[in-house]
């Protein structure tokens, strides 16, 4: 299974939306089986732009609208549990602080965001994810999306989209 994770996206608008979506299903997205949003979706309604993959998400900081979703979860996708937060405080030991959300008996990888950094790194026995952003890349050199590979190996990549 092929998982799509993006955060930071900062959607204000549906045609926004629309033009991401398009862009990532099109290339980095075009063989993904779901999507994880680790929050910042800033839209409330993003979710529809990527109809009809499954979707599942966290809510951020910036997230105002989107009083409903929960602020961390854990998914279960082929047998590996996904552990899912936005983050918070500066981008120095954020691992750190999204890690203390979850026991590492928990999970087996973290998904988070709020830093628009990329970090794709295995800490003992969990993969530390954030895809960094694709619409606003900060401090990053780059816009960026990952992908998470999960089966007998769980894998996952950082892909620059720019």
């Amino acid at each position: 299974m092929r998982v799509g994770i993006i955060s930071d996206t900062h959607i204000n608008s549906l045609d926004a939306g629309m033009v991401l979506a398009e862009k990532l299903l099109k290339g980095s997205f075009s063989d993904i089986d779901a999507i994880l949003h680790a929050g910042d979706h800033v839209h409330e309604d993003l979710q529809s732009c990527f109809s009809p993959l499954p979707w599942y998400c966290v809510r951020g900081n910036m997230d105002t609208s989107c009083d409903m979703l929960p602020t961390q979860r854990v998914v279960s996708l082929e047998n590996t549990r996904i552990g899912m937060v936005h983050g918070w405080g500066p981008p120095d030991g954020i691992e750190k602080r999204v890690l203390g959300c979850f026991s590492v008996n928990e999970i087996d990888v973290l998904v988070f965001g709020h830093s628009h950094r990329p970090v794709c790194r295995n800490l003992g026995s969990v993969l530390l994810f954030n895809p960094g952003s694709p619409t606003d890349r900060r401090s990053a050199p780059y816009h960026t999306v990952g992908i998470l590979n999960l089966g007998t190996e769980i894998t996952g990549e950082i892909i620059r989209i720019d």
